[in-house]
């Protein structure tokens, strides 16, 4: 089993990267959709969006289940998934759940992230969102755990009045003579992200193992245990790269393959570099080599190491620090055609956006590229580097400047 590059940080430290990679897993779709509407228009992206979620939420959340002990397939089961996706980052998207029995449920949002970013872009796309893409992809969610459960709206977006709170409502019904949801999982249940096989949680550590106990009403990051946090962050991972496979599926369905390519290219530029800041900031790191290290081995991107075989080594060459990666071909990330087979020595874009997430110094610079790995070296320029048009594009979104608060102790949601 290849260890953790998670396992590196503290409990604590570990506490507060996995909300952030929950929140950067969210604002994939905002650098991603936005060269979908680039390329397909307002019902191509709508499509793809759909696709992609129908496709990755119901095999990263049966992973998530498996992990954590998430047993039972009752509405508060369904409610505790939610709360460890990349669909529903803790704060951003601000999920408020009731349970009144096995098979019935309600939740609202006090806070929409997602809602906030789509707005200002008028009605039509409140709509596709709230709409045409939330309908299917909850009961894809949902089916993990209950393929009888139905998500249905109370109210929902476009808001009226405008102000109107909280933003959204749904009900979730659990009907055991209703007709299961049909499973959309089949085009990736067979690659290695959906297979590949993490660390376990150690029970003995101190903290929460599992999540067993009662449906709480936020996560209490800092109350798992090392081990588990470490878990989670790797599945957390895994859920980018899943993600990323379902939205290479919906482009890839429309274009050739050189053109699809280049689309999610873009799509990974935009999410690593902001997702390398995130970090940063999140974790207190400065701007040097060594951060930039530290930022490589911790970037989902390059997660989790049974999935994506990077190496990181931070050296002293010519009187310059230098920080090296090398991207072995042989590991399952590379054979799914995700991002880390989208890397090559003509296609460092991705790569430079991730590392000026750290400092705008920085440069990608090739060291060897054959058929078995990409070695690239990373030096300091003299001048900075003006942002990538791919991260400015990402930063439209609210979730890009996001800090999450302090809520206390969270509360057990018990029956009604």
């Amino acid at each position: 089993m290849v260890s953790s590059r998670y396992e590196t940080l503290s409990r604590s430290e570990l506490a507060v990267l996995v909300p952030e990679l929950l929140l950067c897993g969210h604002l994939i779709d905002r650098s991603g959709m936005a060269h979908a509407i680039g390329a397909f228009g307002r019902e191509g992206m709508t499509e793809i969006a759909v696709q992609e979620w129908r496709l990755a939420s119901p095999v990263y959340t049966r992973r998530l289940r498996k992990a954590l002990g998430i047993s039972g397939d009752g509405v508060d089961a369904i409610f505790k998934c939610f709360q460890f996706d990349i669909g529903a980052p803790p704060q951003f998207m601000d999920f408020r759940f009731r349970v009144h029995d096995h098979d019935h449920g309600e939740f609202h949002l006090d806070h929409c992230g997602a809602l906030a970013d789509v707005e200002p872009m008028g009605e039509e796309y409140v709509v596709a969102m709230c709409h045409h893409i939330e309908d299917p992809t909850f009961d894809a969610t949902a089916l993990a755990t209950n393929p009888r459960a139905r998500v249905r709206p109370v109210h929902r977006p476009p808001r009226v009045p405008a102000d109107r709170t909280p933003v959204c409502a749904w009900t979730v019904t659990i009907d055991p003579a209703a007709e299961p949801v049909p499973n959309p999982e089949s085009a990736l249940a067979d690659t290695h992200a959906a297979r590949v096989e993490l660390g376990a949680i150690d029970p003995g550590d101190p903290g929460l193992a599992d999540y067993a106990g009662p449906l709480l009403s936020d996560v209490p990051w800092g109350d798992f245990s090392r081990s588990a946090l470490v878990r989670i962050a790797d599945e957390i991972a895994l859920q980018h790269h899943l993600l990323t496979l379902g939205f290479c599926a919906g482009v890839g369905a429309r274009v050739e393959a050189g053109v699809a390519a280049d689309i999610v290219r873009k799509q990974f530029a935009g999410i690593a570099g902001l997702t390398s800041e995130r970090i940063r900031t999140a974790l207190g790191l400065g701007d040097d080599a060594a951060a930039l290290a530290k930022v490589l081995r911790l970037h989902p991107a390059l997660n989790p190491a049974a999935y994506v075989h990077a190496e990181v080594s931070n050296e002293v060459r010519d009187r310059d620090r230098v920080v090296e990666l090398r991207l072995a071909r042989d590991c399952g990330a590379v054979a799914d055609g995700g991002w880390a087979a989208l890397l090559d020595a003509e296609h460092l874009d991705p790569l430079n956006a991730l590392v000026r997430g750290v400092n705008p110094r920085f440069e990608v610079r090739v060291r060897a590229a054959d058929a078995d790995a990409l070695t690239i070296e990373i030096g300091s320029a003299a001048a900075p580097f003006p942002e990538a048009a791919e991260v400015a594009i990402t930063r439209f979104s609210s979730g890009a400047a996001f800090t999450f608060t302090d809520r206390g102790a969270p509360l057990p949601l018990t029956v009604l």
